[in-house]
């Protein structure tokens, strides 16, 4: 049946929760192009039946086709566009290395938006709050406090913080720091936050 490719590309991304990046389906979206193709082409050996022969009868059935491109277009620009909300929010959440498990699920070209939104949001960064710039990416929630204490997930190395204070960040190992200097690393999955 016409469509049916294309609204189960956009059932896949319902069924994924926010936050999570399905793999790239790009044998359907292949199947919906090569059903695109086929439909373009009979609607055009129709409409020129149509056009030089007088037979009427054939505009249901092409104005039919003509509907199911333009399903299949929306379905597949619904698809790719959601796509990329997602991995702008993921810039957002994981900062500006993705583990490589979501990179997995990612195409070159959504590689290469991600690489270009990254450098954007840099550049903006970097032109406001004076000569540092500003992380607009830190503190998503109002922090409580400006120190939290941390747990270390993974061997991590040495950590330099604001007074020049260096710490080993060793797999298990427990520290108060500074909340904003924590965040991208917890983020990453470094550290984890102790809730006492």
């Amino acid at each position: 049946m016409f469509c049916e490719k294309a609204v189960e590309l956009i059932r896949e991304l319902h069924r994924m929760g926010d936050g999570q990046l399905p793999a790239f389906n790009e044998d359907s979206i292949r199947q919906v192009l090569e059903e695109m193709k086929a439909l373009y082409e009979q609607n055009q050996s129709d409409v020129n039946e149509a056009k030089t022969e007088g037979k009427s009868e054939l505009i249901p059935t092409i104005k039919f086709r003509h509907c199911c491109l333009l399903r299949n277009q929306r379905c597949i620009a619904a698809y790719l566009y959601d796509r990329l909300l997602r991995i702008r929010a993921l810039r957002w959440e994981y900062g500006s290395v993705l583990p490589t498990t979501i990179r997995f699920h990612m195409c070159a070209e959504e590689m290469e938006w991600f690489n270009q939104y990254k450098k954007s949001l840099a550049t903006y960064m970097r032109s406001i709050g004076g000569e540092e710039g500003l992380d607009i990416t830190q503190d998503m929630k109002p922090p409580k406090s400006l120190y939290i204490e941390v747990r270390c997930l993974k061997d991590h190395g040495e950590f330099e913080i604001d007074d020049g204070t260096v710490i080993l960040l060793k797999k298990n190992s427990q520290h108060f720091l500074p909340r904003w200097k924590c965040e991208q690393l917890i983020r990453q999955g470094v550290l984890e936050h102790v809730i006492s």
